[in-house]
């Protein structure tokens, strides 16, 4: 994602969805976030699943690539 600014010290990026919400997701996976956990609600007068999806802002160790934009 264009802007992120690792040398200001973020490890990572969290964000929070309703798994109805399909091009989210799907825009989420496209930057590299990945889904770290799902938990029932109900809001705006429905039963929803609400969706955590992380991204690492984190250099890989092993192979030293910057996570995909």
């Amino acid at each position: 994602m264009p802007g992120l600014r690792r040398e200001a010290g973020y490890e990572a990026i969290t964000l929070w969805t309703n798994d109805v919400l399909g091009s989210a997701r799907r825009l989420y996976e496209r930057h590299g976030f990945r889904l770290t956990a799902e938990d029932r609600h109900h809001s705006f007068g429905h039963d929803l699943v609400g969706q955590t999806w992380r991204r690492s802002l984190r250099r890989s160790i092993t192979a030293g690539a910057v996570p995909p934009r």
